[in-house]
């Protein structure tokens, strides 16, 4: 009966077990860092001709052999494409077709957000043909590593007191640059805040806003100066930007054209409809047909599509598309925060899927904890 104790010959023991990956998780991960994805796509867009579109271009620029079929499977949606490449190596090479102009608008083509693998750099359409992007046509952000895009939405706030906290600081200084339209969308731009004695970093949700926020520079708070600069790490571009006495000098003057009169700046990016009062979950309609619903692989295709497009917008926290019963056809997400369930809205609301027009609104938690949809 003591067999079960004995050492097996070679096995330390203790020694944690070799880990072993199974086939399919190694497949499912291979297939994940062979696939792209492709943003703006025209609604309509034909597999068949975006498929081919994007071999030609690969082929045209060299960039693979002209004999060569990078892309081996594409699978559209209305406003977006997954393509998948026959190699890893090729899906790299692909990320260099960011950018390229297609059907009047320019093409985003990215890692989807599962990818987990290394960052590889590569160039937009334009640095690497050397043509400048069509008039009319929205430049696509580069692809940047996630480290560099944080220090690109970073910077730092000096003269910081001990009595002001990450949340007062957040808040103050979002609702700062709501007021004088220095924010792009509407909610808070200042994603996180880190306070660390006599100063502190905030993080910003894009770019842009980064650069914008620069302008807070010398904004009274607490009897302080507040400082507002990159942070030493950052080897950017420096942006040309003013201080805070120069920003609300143009506002006073009127020169600062508000994104809404009347002192509440958030409110008029709320599209025109009711949207009903903030809460994290938002209620979509009018995106799905009962026929879609049926099929299994429809369905679990719909759910991931879905789920990557609507993940743009905030930290998704949950996704239920029922397919049967009075909730059948709609979509609901699940937010962190209402600002998230907001953004959603703002993006999503009044876009037409088919010849639809999509319905956006806020839905009640308590509902869709107990499952009422």
């Amino acid at each position: 009966g003591a067999a079960g104790t004995s050492a097996i010959p070679g096995v330390v023991p203790g020694a944690a077990a070799p880990l072993m990956v199974s086939p399919a998780v190694a497949a499912a991960q291979d297939k994940v860092n062979r696939e792209l994805f492709v943003g703006n796509t025209p609604p309509g867009t034909s597999e068949t001709l975006l498929m081919a579109f994007l071999n030609g271009a690969m082929r045209r620029t060299k960039i693979c052999a002209a004999d060569a079929t990078p892309i081996i499977q594409c699978r559209t949606n209305q406003k977006f494409a997954f393509v998948e490449c026959a190699s890893i190596q090729e899906a790299n090479l692909a990320l260099n077709l960011n950018g390229i102009p297609f059907m009047g608008s320019s093409l985003r083509v990215s890692r989807p957000s599962k990818y987990a693998g290394p960052h590889v750099a590569s160039k937009t359409w334009q640095e690497l043909t050397g043509q400048a992007l069509p008039a009319g046509l929205t430049p696509v952000p580069e692809n940047t590593s996630p480290a560099e895009d944080k220090v690109n939405r970073e910077l730092f706030i000096g003269n910081t007191t001990p009595e002001m906290t990450e949340g007062m600081l957040t808040d103050f200084l979002g609702k700062a640059m709501e007021q004088v339209g220095l924010s792009n969308q509407p909610g808070n731009p200042i994603t996180a805040c880190r306070v660390s004695g006599k100063f502190a970093f905030i993080e910003l949700r894009s770019k842009e806003e980064a650069a914008n926020a620069l302008n807070l520079n010398n904004i009274p708070y607490l009897g302080a100066q507040l400082r507002v600069g990159r942070p030493s790490k950052y080897t950017g571009v420096q942006t040309s930007h003013g201080n805070w006495e120069d920003i609300l000098a143009k506002y006073m003057s009127g020169e600062l054209k508000l994104p809404s009169q009347g002192g509440a700046p958030a409110a008029a990016a709320t599209p025109a409809e009711d949207v009903g009062s903030p809460t994290r979950v938002v209620e979509l309609k009018n995106m799905l047909t009962k026929e879609e619903l049926t099929s299994d692989q429809d369905y679990e295709e719909i759910m991931e599509d879905t789920k990557e497009e609507c993940s743009q917008f905030g930290s998704l926290k949950n996704l239920v598309i029922p397919r049967d019963g009075p909730g059948a056809t709609k979509i609901f997400l699940e937010y962190l925060s209402t600002d998230d369930a907001a953004k959603a809205i703002q993006g999503l609301a009044g876009r037409t899927f088919d010849g639809r027009k999509v319905e956006a609104v806020f839905y009640d938690e308590t509902k869709f904890a107990n499952k009422e949809y």
